[in-house]
């Protein structure tokens, strides 16, 4: 027994070199019982044991090498070595060849050195590590989806395709996307152009310049304008048969447009939500069979994913915009007149914490145009040649921006929603045909103490549905 001893403190102290030393209670002694399976061990994944038996072997085998490896250090001590999760045979058998008896080996995953890992990692998760059928098992709650699958990650590199997850994430993990749309249009248009008629019959106008046709033949004083001609002033004197018009025309024309769209949508983390305020525009298709129907949507459309990531974290994939129907730019087919849309779209992934915005799109159009035209050699002439020439200036400015912000939410009581219709009451007949109100006078709220009554009292102002965080 001394040599026996002897041999196996030799072995361990060179094995220990790649492996660490077996803990005193890893080690096992067999009972042996003839023919059947009368033990069974666990081993972790790159660590050994060496076990004892109380009667003498003359072979060993082992059902599966890849799982578990074997080795005799003595007729009666046997070294075992983890390989792989799994579960596999270890076969003494005694001189004579008969079966002395079947050891059942486990191996599962080395949870020591995985929670240590997982310790340095996420040193403030309160994650369980347990191990079920060759597998790693993960329970508990983290505060967020990338610190969950950061756990997972490193669980795979000790037990590859044999993770469970049973951890939950804490938090708020359903998230309001407020979208604003604004966009600003200015437009500023000159005109500036002058004609000379002249009148001899009596019957014809001769038009020498580039303003609009001089319609009236001019007499002495000021002439009338054509119907429906802006910015002209026209001026004329007659002698005799000689009749001369002076018209000019000058024009200045500016306009704004302010356009403000903002959609909100509330979606659960790693769900994608949809949202459209506006309608659907029946546009004839020309078929093999005939003319059929398509209805193209306009409004205001969102469609947007967020994932929480981390705490406050969120991940957005966003697909967002606000389109309307332009009857300038026409399209006809048969009978019907169909016009076209006028659209502004943006489709991006940002990450951003809870409350803060970013300008996803933006868009910036300065169209500048100008125009001269004359009257060959008259326009020319210094000073008296401006009455020969006309000169047209346009600007369009067109900005447009696209503002995202995330807000983590949590639902509160229906007694504490509001609706606009809370604050609006029907009118009574006196109220409607004597005062010529066409909403009652609200009910006096002292005496209502419900989270309703008093929500419902308030003004227009802040936020309502939600609580954020």
């Amino acid at each position: 027994m001394k040599i026996t001893h002897l041999l196996t403190a030799g072995l361990l102290s060179v094995c220990s070199i790649g492996f660490y030393a077996p803990p005193a209670e890893a080690q096992n002694v067999l009972k042996i019982m003839r023919g059947s399976t009368t033990s069974s061990i666990k081993v972790s994944v790159n660590r050994a044991i060496v076990m004892e038996s109380d009667q003498p072997f003359a072979e060993l085998s082992v059902a599966n090498p890849g799982i578990a490896d074997i080795a005799t250090l003595s007729d009666r001590t046997i070294y075992v070595l983890g390989k792989a999760p799994g579960r596999t045979t270890l076969t003494l058998l005694a001189a004579d060849g008969k079966l002395i008896t079947n050891v059942d080996v486990r191996v599962s995953p080395d949870l020591a050195e995985f929670k240590e890992r997982l310790r340095e990692i996420l040193p403030r998760e309160k994650i369980e590590v347990r191990t079920a059928n060759d597998g790693i098992v993960l329970s508990g709650r983290v505060s967020g989806k990338q610190k969950l699958d950061r756990a997972l990650d490193l669980a795979q590199r000790y037990a590859p395709e044999r993770v469970t997850n049973l951890m939950t994430v804490g938090g708020s993990q359903q998230v309001m996307l407020k979208v604003r749309f604004a966009e600003m249009q200015r437009a500023v248009a000159k005109n500036l152009s002058a004609s000379i008629g002249v009148d001899i019959t009596g019957n014809t106008i001769s038009q020498i310049g580039t303003g609009s046709r001089i319609t009236t033949p001019g007499t002495t004083g000021i002439n009338n304008v054509a119907a429906g001609q802006q910015g002209a002033f026209s001026i004329g004197f007659s002698s005799g048969d000689l009749a001369i018009n002076l018209m000019l025309e000058a024009l200045e024309t500016k306009g704004l447009v302010r356009t403000l769209a903002e959609p909100n949508l509330v979606a659960i983390s790693g769900n994608e939500a949809a949202f459209l305020a506006g309608g659907e525009f029946p546009v004839p298709v020309a078929d093999g069979d005939g003319v059929k129907i398509e209805y193209k949507p306009f409004g205001i459309e969102l469609t947007f994913k967020p994932v929480v990531v981390d705490g406050d974290l969120i991940n957005l994939t966003i697909d967002t915009a606000v389109s309307a129907l332009d009857t300038t730019q026409t399209v006809v087919i048969g009978n019907a007149v169909i016009p076209s849309f006028t659209r502004r779209e943006a489709k991006t992934v940002v990450e951003m914490r809870d409350g803060q915005s970013m300008a996803i799109a933006g868009l910036l159009q300065d169209n500048f145009a100008d125009a001269s035209s004359q009257v060959p050699w008259l326009g020319d002439v210094p000073v008296l040649g401006a009455l020969f020439r006309s000169a047209n200036y346009s600007r369009d400015q067109s900005e447009l921006v696209v503002i995202v912000t995330p807000h983590l939410v949590t639902p509160v009581d229906g007694e504490s929603l509001t609706l606009p219709t809370d604050r609006v009451r029907i009118p009574n007949e006196s109220e409607l045909f004597l005062l010529g109100n066409v909403s009652g006078k609200r009910k006096n709220k002292s005496g209502n103490n419900s989270a309703s009554g008093s929500v419902s009292s308030q003004e227009f102002t802040g936020s309502y549905g939600y609580v954020m965080e």
